[in-house]
């Protein structure tokens, strides 16, 4: 019987499902600094460096069948302004299925209840299931920052997006969260 998915925060015991999760999936080098973790240690060394869960950074585990299959992340949260950083990447087996759009609006809706303003995110412009991913999570575009991101040699246009605690909601129904 499969269980409807959900985030949670990632556990060290998730090292595995991150290593089957990003095993093959070149596309996802920049998420990880540039070096997918290609082993066991070096993903749990990613676990508990980047998927972290604190005051200035979540991270949740987007939980399929069982299995963590991505991430929905919040960063550089900051109480002045009321802001945050918000990213995300799947699996390339879990994609496809509207898993990352819910994440991020699930994130989202935290966000804004813990008294977040704003959320931007960017995506190269090559990326266009990255852009479908912050629109339906009612991320609006707001424009294109040349030439801002290298990787290797070459570089990329990103386009940014922003959700306003203001906005309305989207239509995609967010992912249940779970503290444990």
């Amino acid at each position: 019987m499969s269980e409807d998915p959900f985030l949670r925060p990632w556990r060290a015991d998730d090292a595995g499902a991150l290593l089957a999760a990003v095993a093959g999936a070149d596309d996802l080098a920049s998420q990880f600094g540039g070096a997918v973790p290609a082993t066991l240690d070096e993903a749990a060394a990613h676990l508990e460096r980047s998927l972290v869960f604190t005051e200035r950074a979540r991270n949740w585990a987007v939980e399929l069948d069982g299995v963590a299959v991505g991430n929905v992340g919040l960063s550089a949260i900051e109480r002045t302004h009321d802001t945050a950083w918000a990213y995300y990447w799947l699996a390339p087996a879990a994609r496809g299925r509207g898993l990352a759009s819910r994440g991020l609006a699930a994130a989202a809706e935290w966000a804004f209840s813990e008294g977040l303003f704003r959320l931007e995110l960017g995506h190269r412009v090559n990326n266009p299931a990255s852009c479908s991913v912050a629109t339906a999570a009612g991320f609006a575009a707001e424009g294109i920052e040349r030439a801002k991101l290298r990787y290797g040699a070459e570089r990329f246009d990103v386009e940014a997006h922003a959700r306003l605690a203001t906005d309305p909601p989207p239509a995609v129904v967010p992912l249940p969260l779970r503290l444990a």
